[in-house]
């Protein structure tokens, strides 16, 4: 991978998202040699991509490239490639661009999408874990709408306008907020000639209420708004097949659909070369003890997403968000370096501060320690940390104004097919067939 030599600790991270930047920026000019891996090479702000998916952003304004992040470090680089396992005994990593050894390694790898194992549903489906997916996801919703333009069959065009998200989290709750604000305000002045009115939303959640990880009172809230903005909600249906058409339940209950957006789960984005007695069945986690080091190893640590710390108070790990993750980055980053001064490490205790939700204009609901509110109040509470932990000044900017734009217009800019993206079952049409 062609790094220098070096007389000190070589520290290296695999992943450049929240915790591995956290981790990275802690460990900046420290009597250490950090390498920092990533497929990417840049780090996305993962809450708002939900945004980049219906117009209200560009995909450049919530990623930042990672090697301007680390350009004043020494000692410090950045190699983008894919790991692809990790080989313990030897301290060594395997990936796409090479062999390289290392002191101690630091797995951030984050999270994906999980399926549970439904393959047809993963064939069928769209996911939004990433930039390139939410530009497909925003291609694929403003294409449906020019082929609903162009078909005479009402079946055809219901199915084209129809969107089902899987999933009644954060993430899924913010999208159908964000659609149904697209059908409100803007698609039926793009597209006077189309029924808009038609248009359904529904949102599928399998358990009983929608935000779950949140309280009973914001969760509540947050279905009202929902409705207020005419999103379907169906509560207890779990979804257990997707043909790319038709979507079927654990009930009599079907849809028909173009588009089924699944946002129903994540599991841990495990590389390969880890003991089984390590992971976490199912989650696909990493164990890790009270000091983010991997069970059963020495010198090899996990964060974020990827790592599940099991406690009283948390069973099953901390929940995937990025505090969590940022936090762990942070402690570990002065933890490597106490081990390295045979110093003793500190025990990592995750400070909640609580957690939030966005539905649409002037609506969202927060939940901080003991205290939970929604409406207006809450919304701008949303916007503020939502921008205060976009990482750069210009991303900041552009955000803010773009929401300034968006909230003074009703209006959503970035509503353009820059990546086409068309699923089989569809006729393509080349612009001089059109």
């Amino acid at each position: 991978m062609n790094i220098p030599n070096s007389p000190l600790p070589r520290i290296v991270i695999i992943g450049g998202g929240f915790a591995g930047i956290a981790l990275a920026k802690k460990l900046k000019n420290k009597k250490v040699q950090v390498v920092l891996l990533d497929k990417h090479n840049y780090h996305t702000f993962q809450p708002l991509l939900y945004q980049v998916a219906t117009g209200g952003l560009e995909a450049g304004s919530i990623a930042y490239p990672i090697r301007k992040v680390i350009q004043e470090y020494d000692d410090v680089y950045f190699r983008l490639t894919n790991v692809q396992e990790i080989d313990a005994e030897n301290k060594k990593i395997i990936a796409e661009i090479g062999v390289l050894s290392y002191d101690y390694l630091v797995i951030a790898t984050g999270s994906k999408t999980n399926y549970f194992g439904n393959k047809e549903i993963e064939r069928n489906s769209m996911a939004m874990k990433t930039i390139p997916q939410s530009l497909n996801i925003r291609s694929l919703i403003l294409e449906n709408f020019e082929q609903a333009v162009l078909t005479t069959d009402a079946a055809e065009q219901n199915s084209l306008i129809n969107f089902v998200l899987v999933g009644g989290g954060p993430t899924g709750v913010e999208l159908s907020g964000a659609l149904a604000e697209m059908k409100k305000a803007i698609l039926q002045k793009d597209y006077p000639d189309l029924d808009i009115a038609k248009m359904e939303i529904n949102l599928i959640q399998s358990g009983d209420r929608i935000l779950n990880t949140m309280s009973e009172e914001s969760s509540l809230a947050a279905e009202k708004f929902l409705v207020s903005l005419g999103v379907k909600i169906w509560k207890n249906v779990r979804v257990t097949n997707y043909d790319g058409r038709t979507i079927t339940t654990n009930s009599n209950l079907t849809f028909e659909t173009a588009t089924l957006i699944w946002t129903a789960g994540v599991q841990g984005a495990v590389v390969a070369g880890l003991d089984a007695a390590a992971l976490v069945e199912k989650a696909e986690r990493i164990r890790v003890n009270e000091f983010n080091q991997v069970i059963g190893y020495d010198t090899i640590f996990a964060v974020g997403d990827i790592a599940s710390m099991e406690s009283e108070t948390y069973p099953q790990g901390h929940p995937m968000m990025a505090q969590p993750a940022m936090q762990q980055g942070k402690l570990l980053g002065e933890n490597l370096i106490k081990l390295i001064e045979n110093k003793p490490m500190e025990a990592f205790e995750y400070n909640d501060k609580g957690s939030m939700a966005t539905i649409g204009r002037n609506k969202a609901v927060v939940d901080l320690p003991g205290y939970h509110f929604s409406g207006v109040f809450a919304w701008f509470v949303w916007m503020f940390v939502h921008l205060f932990s976009l990482i750069g000044f210009k991303n900041k900017a552009v955000v803010f104004l773009n929401w300034v734009y968006n909230y003074i217009r009703f209006d959503r800019e970035g509503r353009l097919i820059i990546r086409p993206y068309k699923k089989k079952n569809f006729t393509t049409f080349t612009s001089d067939e059109v």
